[in-house]
């Protein structure tokens, strides 16, 4: 979609009024010094980085969306749609693999009928057989049924063609370049390369109410494999279902948790998702580490997140389209957001280390829930070298347009 495409001042008619911004700037800057948090993981510093000599700030976290981005089926950009299928071993490893920059992937978790945690984020899964299109609920699928669909790891076995269902209602046959099959909880622990932190989302039916009985069900399920095979990686959960995000904070206190809010930007029924203010009622309630919020959100209300972040010492990371725009992120970047969650992973992580430098950190054993243990392997360091070369007109217009990408 070329609408995402990084916009430059320097393609704007000059005609457009200039202003000078860079007080402005300055103090934001500051706000942002004062107030960050950095997103921890028992103690650990989930960001593994320096502080920045040069601004103050500690470097931005850039964690990957369902691996290595959405499979956006009905978007016009090549980009959007899919370089790998998500949500798999092959797409949390490409996305590893692309930059060192990218310190966490994102993937969402249900569990089946059986009880096996699965990684899959529709609450639907289709298929196409003598010509008619089916759907299933995922977690009313037993084990086997749902590694049935899509490829298969067996040669010479078949699986049953995937499709999805759009927002709009069509179905479409999910075609995507690099195809993998579907995956577990426990082979994802297993399969990835250990340099990436997780990003666990704990995802739940809107349609469904669950009693906290069958919530605990669930989550010590996901908590049994997580204990298992986590050993030292860096994990976060998150949830937009506030129930689930409050219970696995009760469940366990060695990993963060955090509450996904769209901000205010669609309404549901439950009035603990609908704005920034609701989630961090939530966050103080619940004793979480952090609020997840879409994008858009913080935008609209930018002098907001250093007073939140410095009232309530939260981690503040955001997710949604706007964050696959360069200039977008790096103006969140100093507003003090903490992380973000994008598509297009390795262009977002080369923008990032545009006004980062990136090291690698290798070590042995650590005390207090370090970050590496025992065996060498990468973690991403990052201490700032530079910042994007924007002028004050430059600037100036990146703050007019972004509500007009708001809108």
């Amino acid at each position: 979609m070329d609408k995402l495409k990084a916009a430059r001042a320097t393609d704007v008619p000059s005609a457009m009024p200039e202003r000078d911004i860079a007080a402005d700037l300055d103090g934001l800057a500051a706000s942002a010094a004062s107030s960050r948090s950095c997103i921890r993981a028992g103690g650990a510093e989930a960001a593994a980085a320096t502080t920045t000599a040069a601004e103050g700030r500690p470097p931005l976290v850039v964690i990957g969306h369902r691996g290595k981005g959405m499979n956006a089926l009905a978007s016009p950009d090549p980009r959007l749609r899919g370089d790998v299928r998500e949500n798999t071993l092959r797409a949390f490893n490409d996305a590893a693999a692309s930059h060192p920059a990218v310190a966490y992937v994102e993937f969402d978790v249900q569990v089946t009928k059986d009880g096996w945690p699965v990684i899959f984020h529709d609450n639907f899964i289709y298929t196409q057989q003598e010509g008619e299109i089916s759907g299933k609920r995922v977690t009313d699928l037993d084990l086997d049924e749902f590694l049935s669909y899509g490829p298969q790891r067996e040669q010479g076995k078949a699986g049953k063609p995937l499709f999805r269902k759009l927002k709009d209602g069509r179905i479409l046959k999910w075609d995507v370049r690099s195809d993998d099959a579907l995956c577990t909880l426990r082979e994802v622990f297993q399969g990835v390369h250990r340099r990436v932190g997780f990003n666990v989302e704990l995802k739940f039916d809107d349609d469904l109410v669950y009693t906290e009985e069958r919530l605990t069900c669930i989550l010590q399920a996901v908590l049994k494999v997580v204990f298992e095979h986590a050993d030292d990686r860096l994990i976060i959960f998150s949830s937009f279902q506030p129930d689930a995000a409050q219970l696995i904070r009760k469940l366990q206190d060695k990993y963060p948790v955090f509450f996904l809010t769209n901000g205010g930007t669609q309404v549901y029924a439950d009035p603990r998702r609908n704005s920034l203010e609701e989630a961090v009622k939530l966050f103080v309630a619940g004793g979480l580490q952090g609020i997840v919020s879409e994008v858009r959100a913080i935008l609209r209300q930018p002098s907001a997140v250093a007073k939140i972040k410095e009232a309530n010492k939260l981690s503040l990371m955001t997710y949604g389209q706007l964050n696959n725009v360069p200039e977008v992120v790096y103006v969140q970047h100093l507003m003090g957001v903490d992380g973000v969650i994008v598509d297009l992973v390795r262009e977002i992580a080369e923008a990032v280390s545009a006004f980062t430098a990136t090291a690698v950190q290798s070590s042995g054993s650590q005390d207090g829930g370090g970050i590496v243990v025992g065996e060498r392997m990468e973690t991403a360091a990052v201490a700032v070298a530079r910042t994007p070369s924007f002028s004050p007109r430059e600037m100036s217009f990146l703050l007019r347009l972004i509500p007009e990408l708001v809108q």
